[in-house]
């Protein structure tokens, strides 16, 4: 069977980004999706298109094709009150780098990244941790058969995306940033 619409695919892949390898899926437990589900990068699934169980797989997503270029309006500074729960921020909250869950004004989910701290002030970048990243893709495919309709009801096996990321990812909500190409 080949990789088309309703498969159930499976893959192993390392992801590198300039040229660092970011991530590695081992076949033992392998990223696990339903083809054409919208599970995971349009451009990810549209190089896997045709293949089988056993072929290999190495392309290049640029910028625009992954989690697109930075958009510079997504950094933006935020009053420190934004931060604090009964009058007080939290220990280690609001150190460089640090990934943290918020929402917006009209209540979606997302995730920033603290990259600065002021007086009064933090700076969070709202970009996706990948923006205006080239992520380059090499692996097998591991497995491919016809989905099952409890696949295709969630567009990846019951229990998850099995992409081997860990509790990093929310791919639910499109802040994985592990790059797995679950978006």
């Amino acid at each position: 069977m080949k990789i088309g619409e309703k498969t159930f695919v499976a893959l192993s892949y390392q992801l590198k980004v300039d040229g660092q390898v970011v991530e590695t899926v081992k076949a033992e437990s392998p990223l696990q999706f339903v083809y054409g589900t919208g599970f995971l990068l349009p451009a990810f699934e549209a190089n896997l298109a045709g293949l089988g169980k056993g072929d290999p797989f190495a392309f290049r997503l640029d910028a625009a094709n992954a989690y697109g270029e930075v958009i510079p309006d997504a950094v933006v500074e935020l009053p420190k009150e934004v931060f604090m729960v009964d009058g007080k921020i939290e220990d280690g909250m609001l150190e460089i780098g640090n990934q943290l869950p918020m929402s917006d004004n009209q209540g979606n989910r997302l995730v920033g990244v603290v990259k600065a701290v002021g007086n009064d002030s933090v700076t969070m970048d709202f970009n996706h941790p990948m923006a205006g990243k080239a992520l380059e893709f090499s692996g097998t495919i591991v497995e491919v058969r016809e989905a099952t309709p409890e696949d295709m009801m969630t567009g990846h096996p019951a229990g998850g995306c099995d992409c081997g990321c860990g509790d990093g990812c929310d791919h639910e909500q499109g802040n994985g940033g592990c790059g797995c190409g679950c978006h």
